[in-house]
């Protein structure tokens, strides 16, 4: 879905107003079923989630977190719900034999790095994970979700878009009330600079917290001074077009779409016509590339970004002191 207006203006606009009732419902919801007993796993969990609906970088925090495992020496797997797609496993995901219409787009991404099992039934993705001899397992988008114990969750924040209006769904961005989530969060990972992040970093720090501050890096590209005709099906589509524009490339149109869009035939040759029209070359990113037709994909550029912490120690720290524990 693409995020209403509202969501980034106050708390007491109207709109946000009217669907308090139906809000106040949806949070009870999600916080009680966040406060049930998990099952053990069987090995160490580290989950990476977010307080609100929509994408918040999880997927290349949780790229960084598995190269951090590795570096420690374990053997990490992705445990993913796979969300978009229609297998509901558990299946380990083939980058070369799955698509996104039956995996979803962000286990293919993580399946690049480490071995990702999709599961909606996540205790037995978790044991698909040891047979293939993970000793830890990073669960990818999982903080609301109870059925396994967790060692270690952080929780992902944007930092420039924050929380919205700090308001539950529908109301809000926030899949339940922020005080009932906290107490299922051990660390915060802030990716950029804004005031919406530096608020929820600073209550975090009131909680005794470590907030963990990192930044998107593009991978080497060759998009300055090219003319882009720019697309993306993600949480934030501007925040890809910015990105794009600090790489100098010159953004002849942009094209939005609401996350994990689907791309359709249709919306695919409107594409291509408006990006012959313009003179210029069609350009989104590695997400929306793994959703895109291997005939269409050939013909669009790739914007990469990779996850870099100011303080890749201390996260290190905190993930090995986890990993320590009882």
């Amino acid at each position: 879905m693409r995020p209403p207006a509202f969501w980034a203006a106050g708390p007491d606009h109207p709109a946000a107003r009217g669907l308090a009732p139906f809000a106040a419902l949806y949070g009870a919801l999600v916080a009680r079923r966040m406060d049930r007993p998990g099952a053990p796993a069987g090995c160490p969990v580290l989950c990476l989630g977010n307080f609100t609906l929509g994408g918040a970088g999880k997927t290349p925090a949780a790229l960084a977190v598995a190269a951090l495992l590795a570096e420690l020496g374990r053997r990490p797997a992705f445990l993913s719900r796979g969300y978009g797609g229609r297998n509901a496993g558990p299946v380990r995901v083939d980058p070369d034999r799955h698509a996104a219409a039956e995996v979803g787009d962000e286990p293919l991404l993580l399946a690049r790095r480490a071995p990702a099992i999709v599961s909606r039934d996540r205790p037995a993705g978790a044991a698909l994970c040891r047979q293939l001899g993970a000793d830890v397992i990073v669960m990818d988008d999982g903080l609301q979700n109870p059925s396994l114990v967790k060692d270690l969750s952080f929780a992902v924040v944007d930092g420039p878009a924050g929380l919205g209006n700090g308001l539950p769904f529908p109301a809000g961005p926030l899949r339940a009330p922020l005080a009932r989530q906290w107490p299922h969060v051990g660390g915060l990972i802030v990716i950029g600079d804004g005031a919406g992040g530096d608020a929820v970093a600073r209550t975090a720090e009131r909680r005794g917290l470590p907030v963990h501050r990192a930044r998107l890096v593009r991978e080497a590209d060759d998009l300055a001074g090219r003319r882009c005709l720019a697309f993306a099906g993600i949480g934030r589509p501007e925040k890809f077009f910015a990105t794009l524009a600090t790489a100098g490339a010159v953004i002849a149109g942009t094209r939005p779409f609401p996350d994990h869009h689907p791309y359709r035939p249709g919306e695919l040759a409107a594409l291509a016509e408006s990006a012959r029209r313009l003179g210029a070359d069609l350009v989104t990113t590695e997400k929306d590339a793994v959703r895109l037709p291997p005939a269409f994909s050939a013909d669009v550029r790739v914007l990469r970004v990779r996850l870099v912490l100011d303080d890749v120690d201390a996260l290190r720290r905190q993930i090995r002191d986890a990993l320590r524990a009882p």
